[in-house]
């Protein structure tokens, strides 16, 4: 699946080479917006976080409705999950970040009313991890940029789903994200309990939320 999901953005992303030969109408803009996320229920108590996301984006217009959007933004996606002992000193919360560099191709169809265009989105992304922080409540230490020592994966991939409303050259997107690969780096070689009791907190986790983006198209 996730070779899958990288080969369809990427082939998509270089779709641009034909299309721009066609009929077909190219628009560049920059992006951004809120991203409201969290771990999947597979990690203990795992809450909401909100974070955001910004970048640059390239709409080609298609016939009978459809469009191709990718976009290059930085996407930081976050949760509160509980943590044992062995991982913190005792047992309680921590935060965890992620910023990613995601490549999100927004699939779009909807009718031209003139004034004004409603869409429906299916977006596939891929992204990698470029920084990462975990903050623990009850220790008062947080542990910045550890990716194998703490077991986080960091490449994601993905599918969004949502609906969008563009008027002149202004664009809102809602999109519901699933990440379908783990957090968790299951190959990692863990030597330390921190690291073991880390990744065994969030498990098999995945970040999944709603992200609520705008765009400005020159």
């Amino acid at each position: 699946m996730k070779k899958i999901v990288m080969a369809a953005a990427f082939v998509l992303s270089l779709m641009f080479a034909n299309i721009a030969d066609s009929s077909a109408q190219l628009r560049f803009g920059v992006t951004g917006g809120a991203t409201f996320s969290k771990l999947s229920k597979q990690t203990l108590n795992a809450e909401n976080m909100t974070q955001y996301h910004a970048g640059v984006t390239m709409q080609v217009k298609l016939p009978l409705g459809f469009s191709i959007q990718p976009s290059l933004i930085y996407n930081v996606k976050g949760s509160r999950f509980g943590v044992s002992e062995a991982a913190a000193g005792s047992a309680g919360s921590a935060d965890l970040t992620v910023g990613y560099l995601e490549l999100p191709v927004s699939i779009q169809w909807g009718p031209d009313l003139l004034l004004f265009r409603p869409f429906l989105d299916v977006t596939p992304f891929v992204g990698y991890g470029l920084n990462n922080k975990l903050t623990f409540d009850n220790a008062a230490a947080s542990v910045k940029n550890s990716w194998s020592s703490s077991g986080i994966n960091r490449w994601e991939y993905g599918l969004g789903l949502g609906v969008g409303l563009e008027i002149w050259k202004f664009q809102v997107i809602g999109r519901y994200n699933w990440n379908l690969g783990s957090i968790s780096d299951l190959k990692a070689d863990l030597s330390d309990s921190f690291g073991t009791a880390v990744r065994n907190s969030f498990s098999r986790g995945r970040f999944g939320g709603f992200t609520l983006t705008a765009a400005f198209l020159f």
